[in-house]
């Protein structure tokens, strides 16, 4: 018999809800190539007491995240969906206003919900409208803080998250969006990422995209 682990809970900024301190990502690289496995660990970290699940458009997570969540409920591990907390991340080439809403009913409907609990930017920046992964330097175009977060606040009034907030942002582009903010982020999940050579040497990923200078 599995033993369960309690996780606890803070405030999620302004909103009223509250956010478990501990999550479980479902990144893999390639992503999409180990679906399968992404489905069973969930169901996995959902038997031992997780309840916090990260994914984004671009890790193709999503379905085998819904998947897991349905067998989790088949199975009596969970008595209901809002058991969970479950974050999702709008993709580069999605942010432009015209197309947030859409990259989220998207993600909704490859996680079989109605809702997801935070939905975010991924980082501080556009790509070429419908640019998906690898993409070149050539598509990295500036964004469009104003708009993109205008159409964030449309999907949380519509119900279709009941939280909104940024990733990867620094203090400068924060307070650029909180300038016109209607909905202030209920949070910046930042996540750094180490690449470590033979020196030991911490460098900037994104340089290799020539997005640095939109950071």
């Amino acid at each position: 018999m599995k033993t369960m682990v309690s996780i606890p809970e803070a405030p999620l900024g302004s909103t009223g809800k509250t956010i478990p301190l501990v999550g479980f990502g479902t990144a893999q690289f390639p992503f999409g190539a180990a679906t399968e496995a992404v489905k069973e660990s969930v169901v996995h970290a959902i038997e031992v007491g997780y309840r916090h699940f990260d994914t984004a458009a671009i890790y193709q997570s999503e379905e085998p995240l819904g998947e897991a969540i349905a067998q989790a409920l088949r199975l009596g591990l969970i008595k209901s969906r809002d058991e969970l907390f479950i974050t999702s991340k709008l993709w580069f080439g999605h942010a432009h206003r015209q197309l947030v809403l859409p990259a989220l009913q998207t993600s909704l409907k490859n996680l079989g919900l109605e809702h997801i609990d935070l939905y975010l930017i991924h980082f501080p920046v556009s790509l070429k409208p419908g640019t998906g992964f690898p993409f070149s330097k050539e598509d990295i175009e500036p964004l469009d803080y104003e708009g993109v977060w205008e159409a964030m606040e449309e999907c949380q009034n519509l119900g279709l998250t009941k939280s909104i907030g940024v990733s990867n942002f620094a203090c400068k582009k924060l307070e650029r969006l909180l300038a016109t903010a209607k909905i202030p982020p209920a949070v910046n999940q930042v996540s750094p990422i180490i690449l470590i050579n033979y020196m030991m040497v911490l460098i900037n990923p994104w340089r290799i995209y020539g997005m640095e200078k939109f950071n």
